[in-house]
């Protein structure tokens, strides 16, 4: 059982008011961690710390900074097992999961530590030639990185990161269910030689510290990963005292699987896009359309791979799907499932599982679904699969962009033109081809369209563009 408190300024801090008890998903009743429930007082002072750090934080050399990325990288390595225990055991999901998450961690590390070596302006030309005519990259001040408890290493690492070695200091709220782990996130970051008040950890409900921490005058930019309703908060109290934003938001992600695809690939990506991490991702695959050509014949691919699925604890190396996170996502869950039941025909699944006491539901498949249901509209976050008939690679392409959302797609086809046609009228951010609709890579900018994102994009190069400022600066020589 870890016990964790909140970091500030360097010190590990215990909140004065009442902890909060966190269960294993797999067996609620192992006790994983104790937590702080902080309030504002906690969310001030640790501001207060990120201010006090972020001048000489922001004046030490790029290099320098990128040296605490690129030792914070070879401790997650180090430590990768230890990590990994702690996430499967706080928020569920597999371990081999977590340990990739983990090496994934490290790789967003040491990339964004090569940022610390990179140019941070550009020389620009002058109409007058007696100018030095440049603009220079400065950083935005205090970042507060407010994360989700799906990806509870690598989201925290990729805000973190591009935050860190851009020159801000940072105050970082972890979800509840991703508390403990964060806490070892922030002690792995202090060992790594981060100087006190560069990292600052609060723990607390986002419903009792969320609001102090968006509307505090002197946190400069917002990093969020959650929720539409929550998001849409931020955005509205950070726009008004003019703060930067940048928020990822919920996906309802579709494939289409076109009657030339190699449907053995497109079953067996479809359902890993559905079902890995128990559905739980915002890039999750939660509606297919397939041309009703081979409709039939996917759907016995798709019932077969569901069929090698095995349910259970994470910390069973032969188990291929962990529980859900929490007793409130498996009540919301097995209600989208009712609902599904009287929108379309239940293929598979459709229940709690049987024989086990942790939060686990059943690889669930529904057919007969119109593209309007609310099973394939709203996100879901969980193990449920939507399969939709299609005329035709237009009408799955229209119906696929009648959504809020505009997170990742796929397409399986073994013609490029027809891929190339998708690419260029899906409306998302992030597209597979022949591919499941998660992934991402630390080079690559991450986000969505529409609801599913702000507009601003992170990891890779885009992430310079959130994380610093221009200043344009004249000098005339004579």
């Amino acid at each position: 059982m870890k016990e964790t408190r909140n970091f500030i300024g360097g010190q590990w801090i215990s909140a004065k008011d009442e902890s909060i008890a966190v269960y294993n998903p797999a067996n609620p009743e192992e006790l994983v961690a104790v937590l702080q429930n902080s309030s504002t007082e906690e969310v001030n002072l640790a501001v207060e710390a990120a201010v006090a750090a972020k001048e000489k934080w922001g004046f030490t050399s790029g290099p320098d900074r990128a040296k605490c990325l690129e030792q914070a990288a070879s401790l997650f390595e180090k430590y990768a097992d230890e990590l990994a225990e702690l996430a499967t055991k706080e928020m569920g999901k597999r371990l081999a999961e977590t340990k990739g998450e983990v090496y994934r961690s490290a790789a967003i590390l040491r990339y964004f530590a090569g940022e610390g070596f990179r140019k941070s302006g550009e020389l620009l030309p002058s109409a007058d030639p007696t100018n030095l005519f440049f603009a220079k990259r400065v950083p935005v001040g205090v970042v507060a990185v407010i994360a989700p408890w799906n990806f509870p290493l690598a989201i925290p690492v990729w805000k973190m990161a591009p935050a860190l070695v851009y020159g801000n200091t940072v105050v970082f709220k972890p979800a509840l269910e991703a508390s403990a782990t964060g806490a070892r996130i922030v002690e792995i970051f202090s060992e790594a030689g981060f100087p006190p008040g560069t990292i600052n950890l609060v723990i607390g409900r986002g419903s009792r510290i969320g609001d102090a921490i968006v509307d505090h005058k002197q946190v400069d930019a917002i990093t969020f990963t959650g929720s539409n309703e929550v998001g849409s908060e931020i955005a509205k109290k950070a726009a008004a005292r003019g703060a930067k934003y940048q928020l990822e938001l919920g996906g309802k992600n579709p494939a289409i699987v076109l009657k030339d695809a190699d449907i053995d690939l497109a079953a067996r990506l479809v359902v890993e896009g559905a079902m890995k991490q128990s559905g739980q991702r915002c890039t999750a695959t939660s509606r297919v359309f397939v041309e009703k050509e081979i409709l039939s014949a996917f759907q016995e691919k798709v019932l077969a791979e569901i069929q090698s699925i095995q349910v259970g604890d994470g910390m069973n190396p032969e188990v291929t799907m962990g529980p859900v996170v929490s007793k409130r996502q498996f009540n919301s869950i097995l209600r989208y499932i009712e609902t599904g039941k009287r929108e379309g025909r239940l293929l598979t699944g459709g229940k709690a599982c049987e024989g086990l006491d942790g939060w686990y539901i059943e690889p669930t498949v529904f057919d007969r679904v119109r593209s309007d249901a609310v099973i394939a509209k709203e996100e879901i976050f969980g193990p449920v699969l939507a399969i939709i008939e299609s005329a035709s690679l237009d009408k799955a392409i229209q119906e696929a962009n009648d959504s809020i959302y505009g997170l990742s797609a796929s397409i399986f086809t073994n013609d490029l033109s027809k891929a190339l046609y998708f690419i260029d009228r899906i409306e998302a951010g992030m597209i597979q081809v022949n591919g499941e609709t998660g992934g991402a890579e630390p080079q690559a900018p991450f986000g969505g369209m529409k609801q599913s994102s702000s507009g601003t994009r992170e990891q890779g190069q885009a992430a310079v563009e959130f994380f610093t400022a221009y200043k344009t600066v004249s000098i005339r020589s004579h």
